[in-house]
């Protein structure tokens, strides 16, 4: 987010680096999670904040891991853990056929101003599962993930096919399609 945002003249600063404490996400959506974090953001730093919430969503798990997504990954982040976990799931129920492993990802993102006021955009990118995992690159789920359209996973593609924005990308992933949302609300008008 922070190289999407220099693309606009603004240079992010994290909640961590200006010693933010994190708030409890209690939010039963992306977008409560995503306002939840931007405002705590806001009212502690006195400036504009901007946050996100983002995650996968299997059909076949009823939406699971959804707002889990990392927490299924556990403290020590390990979503090849995770996959495995989602892989194990799908078999359970009988899930072999891509028809049947189709997903999404979720991103979510809120900006906060100090006086209260909040803006929110939410995008998905659609795709089906595979297994075994294929690639390196990316993070999270993004191995396991194929995106309609295409033949290899996110964990196959390098960050500016998945996150580039017009006119050098296309802006494929879920964060890069709420982020072009996003700007065309707040920051075109700069």
């Amino acid at each position: 987010m922070r190289e999407l945002l220099a693309g606009y003249g603004i240079a992010a600063v994290s909640a961590d680096e200006l010693g933010l404490p994190e708030p409890e996400e209690t939010g039963a959506t992306f977008a409560a999670n995503a306002r939840i974090k931007a405002q705590a953001a806001a009212r502690a730093s006195g400036q504009t904040a901007f946050a996100d919430d983002s995650g996968l969503a299997v059909e076949a798990l009823g939406g699971e891991p959804g707002i889990y997504s990392a927490r299924w990954a556990g403290p020590k982040k390990d979503f090849a853990a995770a996959m495995e976990t989602i892989e194990t799931k799908l078999r359970e129920r009988g899930a072999t056929a891509p028809s049947e492993r189709r997903a999404h990802f979720v991103s979510a993102l809120c900006v906060a101003w100090p006086d209260g006021h909040v803006e929110e955009f939410e995008a998905r990118v659609h795709g089906t599962l595979v297994w075994p995992t294929r690639g390196t690159k990316g993070f999270g789920y993004d191995p396991m993930f194929l995106p309609d359209g295409h033949t290899r996973t996110f964990g196959e593609m390098e960050s500016e096919e998945k996150h580039g924005l017009p006119p050098r990308g296309k802006g494929l992933s879920h964060r890069a399609r709420a982020f072009l949302k996003l700007a065309e609300a707040c920051l075109a008008k700069r």
